[in-house]
């Protein structure tokens, strides 16, 4: 469902590091998924989550920013299947670094 497949922010709260700039790389190996991400304000990031019975991610990111901050959260991911195949995600996210703040994004697959 994930694997090779691109996506991009659209739409993320302020308080959010990733923007319309940053490209997640996403691969997927039967219940886990992982990403490498980069662009925007994000210098280098990774994530990893594991894929639940409802196709929703579960996931844990990291990123050093372009400040070279080292941040760390937690992301709750649901999926949308567009009309045209592609995958949007619905995001719920929180850092565990930092203010420990909470926000909501969407990324959507590039189209290939």
């Amino acid at each position: 469902m994930y694997n090779n497949k691109t996506f991009r922010s659209i739409t993320n709260t302020s308080n959010g590091e990733v923007s319309g700039d940053t490209l997640f790389q996403y691969h997927q190996d039967g219940q886990i998924v992982w990403a490498e991400y980069s662009g925007g304000s994000i210098a280098k990031g990774f994530l990893i989550a594991k894929l639940l019975d409802s196709n929703c991610l579960d996931m844990r990111y990291q990123h050093v920013n372009t400040q070279g901050e080292l941040m760390t959260g937690r992301c709750h991911s649901t999926p949308e299947q567009l009309p045209d195949g592609r995958i949007r995600l619905h995001e719920r996210w929180q850092w565990t670094s930092g203010d420990n703040s909470s926000g909501e994004s969407i990324v959507e697959e590039v189209a290939g």
